[in-house]
């Protein structure tokens, strides 16, 4: 009897466990659109006269409002920055903040990240691979982002790429490192696929390819440790 009620428990958390998370999840970033929607409105209602104060911040308790607005907002500056005046006073907004002390360092980098990310013609974390970590022998699941430049290319011999090593199963903390590339091992998951492996320490693994996905051809010509075969 009791076997039985605990396998119904576990049955009936495994159906409402994903659901409960996910709402909670986008709770979370509603209030976080909601708090900078309500703050922006705040701000703007300091510069209208007191008759439209209380009417401008009434709009906060309006339900995904934020969300709108937001989503209207990206849209709008989109199609702004791709026209050429656009791109000029982009240039120009970059180059103001870039010239604030402490503002630029932390602007800067996030943008230097984010156009690495999000870039169209960009090559980060658009493809997973295995590599040995943390010992020979040992693999795990990792993500290109780009090749080694600068003073730190001028060290390295031979072909190197620089991976991300996700930590399971929270993914937004890891490693980077930097690694041969023919100690690579290239995967045919998609990075989706390679993420939800990850998250669920294994255990959701992707579905198979048409193809054998044991033997690309990039693959099949390596050994065991990596390295390319003669």
């Amino acid at each position: 009897m009791g076997a039985s009620l605990r396998k119904y428990l576990v049955a009936g958390l495994l159906v409402w466990l994903p659901l409960a998370i996910t709402i909670w999840v986008l709770a979370q970033v509603l209030d976080v659109v909601n708090g900078v929607f309500g703050s922006l409105l705040a701000a703007l209602a300091l510069i209208l006269p007191v008759s439209l104060r209380e009417g401008l911040l009434e709009l906060r308790h309006v339900p995904g409002l934020g969300v709108v607005i937001l989503a209207a907002g990206l849209l709008a500056t989109g199609v702004f920055v791709a026209n050429i005046f656009g791109q000029w006073l982009l240039t120009q907004w970059d180059r103001l903040l870039s010239n604030i002390p402490i503002v630029k360092s932390i602007y800067s980098s996030v943008k230097q990240v984010s156009d690495t990310l999000f870039s169209s013609s960009g090559n980060a974390f658009r493809e997973a691979v295995l590599v040995q970590y943390p010992r020979a022998g040992s693999w795990t699941i990792a993500f290109v982002t780009g090749t080694p430049s600068g003073e730190v290319a001028c060290h390295l011999d031979g072909e190197h790429t620089s991976v991300y090593v996700p930590t399971t199963p929270n993914p937004t903390s890891g490693f980077f490192l930097i690694v041969p590339t023919a100690e690579l091992r290239p995967l045919q998951m998609t990075v989706d696929e390679a993420l939800k492996y990850i998250i669920s320490m294994g255990t959701v693994a992707p579905q198979p390819q048409p193809a054998n996905p044991c033997a690309p051809a990039d693959v099949a010509a390596r050994d065991p440790q990596g390295a390319p075969r003669n």
